[in-house]
């Protein structure tokens, strides 16, 4: 059961590394962090008592080696006596605790009960009778105050996370034996020689299960998938940057974080590179926090840019005479009368990656983008005139199930001709119209893929619940309790628990 205390320190690693950890792809060393992770003690309480639960669930029954014992009896002869089919069949944890401290991060179950049934043989047999004499029935033992301690370590290893076992012991305080069956009452004396045997072999088999646990939690860290998929294009490089932190009350982890292209294609450096951001949560009692920092979503900002996914041709407006010359007859006149009644589309592509910048309780971004006039006549599509625009924009961010959305409103922007075909535009009868095609066409645009939101570093199964998210200087911290929803994946974790003696 002390099984389960251990398990938790890892759940708690996956909580922070289940999801990802890579190869930085985005122009950023490996040794850089942009993303923090703190698991608090509340949240460490959370993730054990769940692991105990699901970990009893998992490990029995479980089945404990044969004991056996003769005895040579002078003048009378030999007696021997076996214990068998020896089964953990139930196991009670009354109190535990998990405390990251400077060596490691320590587990301790105490208070414990378990319950073992097994079957009982007596045979005796002497040189004054020509007959063996031999009972047998069951058994049920009782093992009180049981004690299970550990201590892990945890390390970086390569972008991912080690686990392993500093320390480990269990210590049973008080074992009570009863027969049934047969001539009991007459043997219950001499079964209780066993005690001594029985409570080895429950603090051994508990202890070997724990390090065998240990090193396939340890294994299947080291399996974790690298990167999480956010799209077909773009995933989530969460290497390990440095060891966790860990402090008496909470365990730090500190991740790459930024967008990578899933093709692997090289991406240039449009953003500044800083240190992780520390996490800070106003509420000290919330299980998780997260810090990103601005260059995480700068970083999915150069991602998309450069798959030239920012370019967008508008050929339908809710005022549709906008897209026919004659709607510009009194905005641009020569254009009227160069094409009369033509056509036309807008087209509208980024000239550089958004920046945004994330201050305190606000969120900007500037788009760049140039805006090319096109005019359709027989067929042809003709480029007449480019407008560069600065454009300015706030942002809003909110948790979705387990992503990070969020929406972006138009604040303002500033226009310059760049080049045209038709002579000199007037561009302040032209803001109106540009105006319009931003907020009806580009915003919704912007913000229908910004509600999708991408993926926190949360494992599968757990949700976030009550979240707060918090901006200061050029990070979002989101801190947030956890909620489990799904018993498969922690299952398939213990797995390794349910293995029994052959």
């Amino acid at each position: 059961m002390k099984i389960l205390s251990k398990i938790l320190p890892l759940l708690l690693l996956l909580i922070t590394s289940s999801f990802f950890s890579s190869q930085a792809q985005v122009g950023a060393s490996n040794q850089e962090s942009f993303t923090s992770i703190i698991i608090s003690q509340t949240g460490l309480d959370f993730v054990k008592d769940l692991l105990i639960t699901k970990a009893i669930s998992s490990i029995i029954p479980l089945a404990l080696p044969k004991i056996e014992r003769a005895v040579k009896i002078p003048i009378l002869g030999n007696v021997r006596m076996v214990l068998s089919n020896i089964t953990i069949y139930n196991i009670d944890v009354l109190s535990s605790y998990v405390k990251p401290g400077d060596t490691g991060v320590v587990f301790v179950a105490y208070g414990t009960t378990c319950n073992l049934s097994a079957n009982w043989f007596y045979e005796y047999t002497t040189w004054l009778l020509p007959i063996e004499i031999s009972d047998h029935g069951i058994a049920s033992v009782q093992v009180e105050g049981m004690q299970v301690g550990l201590t892990l370590g945890l390390e970086t290893q390569k972008g991912t996370l080690k686990l392993s076992l500093v320390d480990c012991g269990c210590y049973v305080k008080d074992i009570s034996i009863k027969l049934d069956g047969g001539a009991s009452w007459l043997y219950q004396g001499m079964i209780n020689a066993f005690e001594e045997q029985i409570v080895s072999a429950v603090e051994n088999a508990i202890t070997k299960k724990l390090k065998e646990g240990i090193s396939k939690l340890d294994s299947l860290l080291q399996s974790l998938p690298k990167e999480i998929p956010v799209d077909d294009h773009a995933s989530l490089n969460i290497t390990f940057v440095d060891n966790p932190l860990l402090t008496s009350s909470s365990i730090e982890f500190d991740i790459n974080g930024l967008f990578t292209a899933r093709k692997k294609a090289s991406i240039p450096n449009y953003y500044n590179s800083n240190l992780q951001p520390p996490v800070f949560c106003s509420d000290q009692s919330k299980m998780l926090g997260i810090s990103l920092d601005e260059t995480v979503l700068n970083s999915a900002s150069a991602l998309y840019y450069d798959a030239e996914f920012m370019q967008w041709t508008v050929d339908k407006v809710p005022d549709q005479s906008l897209l026919n010359t004659a709607g510009w007859r009194f905005i641009i006149p020569q254009l009227y009368r160069k094409y009369p009644n033509d056509d036309m589309n807008l087209n509208i592509s980024l000239s550089s990656p958004p920046v945004i910048r994330v201050a305190e309780d606000n969120i900007d971004a500037t788009v760049h983008a140039d805006l090319i006039i096109d005019v359709l006549e027989s067929g042809e599509v003709i480029p007449v005139a480019c407008i560069s625009l600065v454009i300015h924009g706030s942002c809003s961010v909110k948790i979705l199930r387990n992503n990070l959305g969020g929406s972006v409103k138009l604040n303002g922007f500033t226009m310059s001709l760049t080049w045209s075909k038709i002579g000199k535009l007037r561009l302040y009868l032209i803001q109106p119209v540009v105006w319009a095609v931003i907020q009806t066409v580009f915003v919704p645009y912007v913000n229908s893929h910004l509600g999708q939101g991408f993926p926190l570093p949360i494992i599968h199964g757990f949700t976030v619940k009550s979240a707060e998210i918090i901006c200061s200087s050029s990070k979002i911290t989101v801190c947030s309790d956890v909620a489990y929803a799904d018993s498969h994946n922690l299952n398939q974790i213990f797995i390794p628990f349910s293995n029994r003696y052959t």
